[in-house]
């Protein structure tokens, strides 16, 4: 039995064959049916100019999700905060919390979340391209929360509300910074599967107690597709492993049909990009995640998992989770 609290992140897939608005209405099915089946939290991620992702927004997204459910923690996977003012950040989540208090978490990030030409277009000026200010940036977007932010400037909301802050990554370096400032930290397995294991040690052997957190706490999150058979879930997968392939070649797609990735991988090229992408994946019936799974726990030791489970029908996502709750975990 895997004992730890379970969360989902959703990106808002967006299908070739439909639109934004349908992929957002799904995610909030998702999210209803995912609290209905006991998960503790829901998270949306920040991306840009990519037509297969409609969480752009995450703060509007949180708002519609937080009023849509009841007792599931929403909150962002993260905030891209090179892309944004700390002001404005705080006063987006100070807002959220206000109105959902106790549900929001406020997951920051370092990445631009899309392209460089994308991220000049958000951020407006060259200088803010290399996020070498990103540890001051979330140092004021803390101080907002707590009390004035830098020259006196008050955030409201924000002074005074408490979302739950995350640090978000897939590297050493937010490992340490998450260790300094005393914060939770959650490690995007899922990206960068390699460095999970030595992240977590770093985080947990530099972690600094805050006002907020005496202790270290880590999530892992990992991509999951589970089905009812190993030979189910490779087909669900298949359309997920063709957009990677598309936004890796630099042309970023709606999420394919299960007819157009029917073929995919056709070469070994192709077949050598999709075993790599998979590494530290959870793909299986339930017997084989709960192996897959099993090791994973062994091997990081999370206080907390998250899954991410992009396949392109959205009963086939929630027949994933509903299979990982009841029958992964138990």
């Amino acid at each position: 039995m895997i004992d730890v609290p379970l969360s989902v992140l959703d990106l808002a897939p967006v299908q070739v064959d439909s639109s934004a608005g349908d992929g957002l209405r799904a995610t909030t099915e998702l999210a209803r049916r995912t609290e209905a089946l006991g998960y503790q939290r829901f998270w949306v991620a920040e991306h840009h100019n990519m037509p297969g992702i409609a969480s752009s927004a995450p703060a509007v997204v949180l708002a519609h999700l937080a009023a849509a459910t009841e007792r599931i923690r929403v909150g962002s996977g993260g905030v891209m905060l090179p892309n944004h003012a700390p002001l404005v950040v705080a006063e987006q989540f100070g807002t959220l919390h206000a109105l959902h208090p106790g549900r929001i978490d406020l997951g920051i990030g370092r990445a631009p979340g899309t392209d460089q030409a994308t991220a000049l277009a958000l951020r407006r000026t060259k200088e803010g391209l290399s996020g070498d200010s990103f540890p001051q940036e979330l140092v004021a977007l803390l101080d907002y929360f707590r009390d004035k932010g830098p020259g006196g400037i008050i955030a409201t909301p924000g002074r005074g509300e408490r979302p739950e802050v995350w640090l978000l990554g897939s590297s050493g370096f937010s490992a340490q910074v998450a260790a300094l400032l005393g914060l939770r930290f959650a490690f995007a397995h899922h990206i960068a599967p390699n460095n999970t294991e030595q992240a977590l040690a770093l985080y947990r052997d530099n972690f600094q107690p805050s006002e907020g957190l005496d202790r270290p706490h880590a999530m892992v999150a990992v991509a999951a597709i589970c089905a009812d058979t190993d030979e189910r879930a490779e087909e669900l997968s298949r359309p997920r492993d063709l957009a990677f392939a598309y936004l890796t070649a630099g042309r970023p797609q709606a999420v394919p049909t299960p007819e157009q990735a029917a073929g995919f991988p056709r070469n070994d090229r192709e077949r050598e990009f999709v075993a790599h992408r998979r590494k530290g994946q959870l793909l299986g019936s339930p017997e084989t995640v709960r192996r897959q799974l099993t090791d994973l726990v062994r091997r990081t030791e999370p206080d907390e998992l998250m899954f991410n489970t992009m396949v392109y029908d959205i009963d086939d996502r929630v027949r994933s989770f509903e299979l990982i709750k009841k029958k992964v975990v138990a």
